[in-house]
């Protein structure tokens, strides 16, 4: 979530901090603080007239509202993604709630990345007093639940959408969570599926960490198929030497909503003792560290991205990435001495800032470079700003040296709008 500045004297709410001071209703303008007072829940609908599953949902969602949502506390903000002022106003007019104002484009465009919205329509459910995220998953919500019987919509807990029981191997074997609870300092959830190349080339590496490393240092798997039938599943399973849940259980879809599992192969590790996600990123952590030195793996504020590290999340947030793989040791070093301190700041505030480094032309990084056509490798350092939330948009600093001042500059330019945006092609 993002938050405008102000002064310590201003009360603001959540949503007049998140939306701005005015929203856009039937009868003109509102106050954004008045209009929202005392809901329950407020949903932020993303979606666009020129859409057609938007045209589909919207009257549904409108129904809904209408005969049941709004006398249960909640009410909507239209966040638009139409291409004028006029074809917003004319679907607004279909619409029975409040909307953003067309012209907050900046807004709407901070609220598409904090809430990673990466198509329309979606519809984000956030608490009434709190404006923290419900669910983000609002448009299944509504599709499964009309009436509102389920309202606000919150998702299950950890332990609620991990299960009491899974299979300890192909022979019928059964082991209890409270088991797994007892003997384990921390569970990884693996989402993975035979027909996934990248799965079946990464398992043996996952593998071989647990024997040799993992286990050892407290890690119990529990294997989540995105197999395609029991078959696959079972012969998929029975090379791996962890638990599982069977495939086809419910379960698999109620732990892939919680942790936005979006791909396979993706690796979560959770604090068996009180069920808090330490990374849901791991799968980047066995190829940099499978020794499991740093295990069980923390979220750096710099990660290093030829490793792997950040991959995830480089489509979904704001990126700067440092390309050091042409540079000597030495540079690299000292690259990543002025960068930690200040990655580890950004972190400390609470900044969406995704802060990457490359020491080598691994993982992603020719696709970085050729992406953001800085060439190739080069014996001197190259920041750029990945912002491919903004629709594959992107920045390049005019300076090779990387210190706190020209990090800081850059970054500051950035926010300041002062620098040229380029676009990825």
């Amino acid at each position: 979530m993002f938050f405008r500045s102000h002064t310590r004297e201003e009360q603001m709410s959540p949503f007049t901090e998140l939306l701005g001071n005015t929203l856009a209703s039937k009868d003109g303008t509102v106050s954004t603080d008045e209009a929202l007072a005392g809901k329950r829940a407020v949903g932020l609908y993303f979606s666009a007239h020129w859409c057609p599953p938007c045209r589909g949902f919207t009257p549904r969602l409108s129904e809904s509202y209408t005969n049941h949502y709004k006398a249960l506390g909640m009410e909507i903000v239209f966040v638009s993604s139409d291409r004028d002022e006029a074809a917003f106003q004319s679907y607004h007019a279909e619409q029975p709630w409040l909307a953003l104002p067309f012209a907050e484009r900046d807004v709407k465009t901070k609220l598409s990345k904090a809430f990673k919205v990466s198509g329309i329509p979606s519809f984000v459910i956030l608490d009434g007093i709190t404006g923290e995220v419900i669910t983000k998953d609002g448009r299944e919500a509504v599709s499964e639940d009309p009436e509102g019987k389920e309202f606000p919509w919150a998702p299950p807990t950890f332990w609620d959408a991990l299960g009491s029981e899974f299979m300890r191997g192909t022979e019928g074997d059964t082991v209890d969570v409270a088991e797994v609870r007892a003997s384990s300092k921390y569970i990884g959830l693996y989402f993975s599926a035979h027909w996934c190349p990248p799965c079946r080339a990464f398992t043996p590496a996952l593998i071989t960490a647990y024997k040799e490393k993992l286990k050892d240092k407290g890690l119990e798997i529990i294997f989540v198929s995105s197999d395609r039938d029991a078959k696959a599943f079972q012969e998929y399973y029975s090379t791996m030497p962890w638990l599982a849940i069977p495939n086809g259980d419910k379960r698999k879809g109620q732990l892939s909503k919680l942790f936005g599992v979006e791909g396979i192969p993706s690796f979560v590790i959770v604090d068996a003792a009180t069920g808090a996600t330490i990374t849901d990123d791991a799968c980047g952590n066995i190829g940099s560290d499978p020794e499991g030195v740093e295990f069980p793996w923390y979220p750096k504020a710099l990660s290093n991205v030829s490793a792997g590290e950040g991959v995830d999340k480089i489509n979904d947030e704001t990126a700067l990435c440092v390309l050091l793989d042409g540079c000597s040791e030495a540079t690299v070093k000292a690259a990543v001495d002025a960068l930690t301190p200040l990655a580890e700041a950004s972190k400390a505030n609470g900044d969406e800032l995704l802060w990457l480094y490359a020491p080598k032309t691994e993982g992603p990084v020719e696709q970085i470079r050729k992406l953001t056509k800085v060439g190739g490798a080069s014996d001197k350092p190259q920041m750029v700003l990945l912002d491919i939330p903004d629709e594959g948009g992107f920045y390049v600093s005019p300076t090779n040296e990387v210190s706190a001042e020209t990090v800081g500059a850059f970054l500051a330019a950035f926010r300041a709008k002062e620098l040229e945006r380029q676009q990825m092609e």
